[in-house]
């Protein structure tokens, strides 16, 4: 069993898997984080920005990519992944 820098703990045995693919573990799972965070900014703001220049509320909207995200995260109809997760259980559980 090893236990990664980030507390991830991979098994022997996986650590023989991944090894017989991958030269640095560490640096694969870093890759891997930092691939799906630009997979889902993007999605966020390919979503979000015809969102909000269709929103007469919104008078401004920042060109900057971390004031952007604020922006769509502080907006009244942003939800979370968990929290639509959330609302489509309770859906789910309702009686017709």
């Amino acid at each position: 069993m090893k236990v990664l820098r980030n507390g991830v703990e991979i098994s022997d045995t996986d650590i023989k898997v991944l090894q017989n693919d991958i030269l640095n573990i560490e640096d694969w799972i870093n890759g891997a984080i930092a691939g799906k965070i630009a997979s889902c900014k993007s999605r966020m703001i390919e979503t979000w920005t015809p969102k909000l220049l269709g929103d007469p509320t919104v008078n401004t909207i920042p060109a900057n990519e971390a004031a952007l995200i604020n922006v769509i995260t502080q907006h009244p109809d942003y939800l979370s992944r968990s929290d639509r997760e959330a609302l489509l259980d309770a859906d789910r559980t309702r009686p017709a």
